[in-house]
């Protein structure tokens, strides 16, 4: 049932038709919800009730595999100017972005030139900046670019998918540069050729990689709503005093609000990924496909509104 589940929601989200009614409809349907606003500065105040309730946020403009030269700058100019704001209006937040949506798929000396202007500005603010880990096929492009610019600058992290065969040696392959990572399950449809079919599987292997990078004394972020994961994470922190400064909770916006606030009541820290953007259906059915229980958490979520 969860194969099929998946499979549907993923088909969903690649619906044009669906994607544009969407679209059509406004952010209205999902502001404030699941997703911040259709831009930034209506986000913003979204952002400052989490900050207030002592939860940390990453942004995101929704919005990715960009065809056009014009909107991967754009998107550039975008990701900027919201870091200048997060740094005028003192905003607890850090920012997360898509290489495609930066041009990836269209030239990568583009993403370069693109990133580089990101990167100076997150620099001057000490606002960090990472890069969202898409399908496998742009997986090893992703790891190369964020290697490249680690050796230049300190505010950049990105994200490891543990549904992928590879990551382990990814794990230990990055270690080499101290990286911050955002670890994840994984969202996209994947061949059994790179990836663990089965769930199981996934969270074995998702356990193993938290547990790698915290012994390897890195900044790790474990983005999860499984409680099994987060009660993991917790006894390996126990059992070999690690910090909590060394690592912290991911979730996303709209999903498990009370999970969120109870696990910052216990002094962990805690971070809501919060997309903004007209493009947030897509979004919302690769979270379904991700998890379908997240279903119910967007429910409740929404309920509550």
């Amino acid at each position: 049932m969860q194969v099929n589940s998946r499979d549907f929601f993923l088909f969903l989200s690649k619906n044009k038709t669906l994607n544009r009614a969407a679209q059509s409809w406004g952010g209205g349907i999902a502001s404030g919800k699941i997703v911040g606003g259709i831009d930034f500065p209506s986000s913003v105040k979204f952002i400052k009730e989490l900050n207030e309730n002592g939860l940390a946020v990453t942004v995101d403009h929704l919005g990715e595999f960009v065809t056009s030269k014009a909107v991967a700058k754009e998107r550039t100019e975008e990701c900027i100017q919201t870091i200048e704001t997060i740094a005028a209006q003192k905003i607890n937040s850090q920012v997360s972005l898509k290489l495609t949506s930066l041009g990836l798929d269209i030239d990568e000396q583009l993403v370069y030139e693109n990133m580089t202007k990101i990167l100076d500005t997150a620099e001057k603010h000490q606002i960090m900046v990472t890069i969202d880990m898409e399908d496998e096929q742009r997986c090893q492009k992703t790891l190369d670019i964020f290697k490249d610019f680690k050796q230049k600058y300190n505010y950049i992290s990105t994200v490891l998918q543990a549904y992928l065969y590879r990551t382990t040696n990814d794990i230990e392959e990055l270690n080499q540069y101290h990286p911050s990572l955002r670890l994840v399950k994984g969202a996209y449809k994947e061949s059994a050729d790179v990836a663990f079919p089965e769930k199981i599987d996934v969270d074995n292997n998702f356990k193993k990689i938290i547990k790698m990078h915290l012994l390897n004394g890195n900044f790790t972020a474990i983005a999860t709503h499984d409680d099994a994961i987060i009660e993991y994470t917790k006894e390996l922190v126990d059992k070999h005093n690690i910090p909590k400064n060394q690592f912290e909770f991911q979730m996303l916006y709209g999903m498990r609000a009370t999970t969120q606030r109870e696990l910052v009541k216990e002094g962990y820290n805690m971070r809501v990924y919060i997309p903004y953007g007209q493009d947030w259906y897509g979004y919302f059915m690769r979270r379904l496909a991700e998890r379908p229980a997240n279903l119910a958490f967007v429910l409740k979520g929404m309920t509550k509104k």
